[in-house]
């Protein structure tokens, strides 16, 4: 149920096209929410078939031309709404964790080369998102909304931290093993 509340959220950043939001998600949204531009342009069907959301009227009327969506108040309403129900943590399901749990059983044969690109791909990330507090979180962003969203930028730091961390400290571990076991 996700998916419709994030184009909300996107919608009620700034009024756009599918193509528009697909752009954005790839660039905002998309690192704790992904969704492929075929799921944006299904998801904004249904969310203007529940009069969530109404496409912009044109200047003239084009075959092709690209529409650009807002939300309407019965789409803020369901946003505040999602926004305010409580929902319960998701539990952790993380195919790495099982790989590594299996190769205690079954040898460790690829699990470290894989470790280490984990390591690679969590370094790029981490990297990525301080470039990105650096480049809009200085000094004179402190709005509230300004804030709300450092703080979603700083979970994605804090975890991708915790992977080039544990990542580490797991191939540290590798290197005291026996040698393929």
């Amino acid at each position: 149920m996700s998916l419709p509340h994030a184009i909300l959220t996107a919608l009620l950043e700034k009024p756009s096209s599918g193509l528009e939001l697909t752009r954005r998600f790839d660039k905002s949204i998309g690192y704790f929410w992904s969704a492929t531009h075929q799921q944006i342009y299904r998801e904004l069907g249904k969310l203007e078939a529940e009069g969530y959301i109404r496409a912009l009227p044109t200047q003239q009327p084009a075959r092709g031309q690209k529409k650009a969506y807002e939300v309407l108040p019965a789409g803020r309403a369901e946003l505040a709404r999602w926004t305010a129900a409580a929902q319960e943590p998701k539990p952790l399901r993380d195919t790495l964790l099982l790989r590594l749990r299996a190769s205690a059983v079954v040898g460790t044969e690829g699990i470290e080369a894989d470790l280490r690109r984990h390591l690679a791909l969590h370094q790029r990330q981490l990297t990525e998102y301080e470039e990105i507090q650096d480049r809009d979180f200085g000094p004179g962003k402190d709005t509230p909304q300004d804030r709300l969203r450092h703080l979603v930028l700083r979970a994605g730091i804090d975890l991708e931290t915790f992977w080039t961390q544990w990542l580490t400290h797991a191939l540290a571990e590798f290197e005291e093993l026996p040698a393929h076991e």
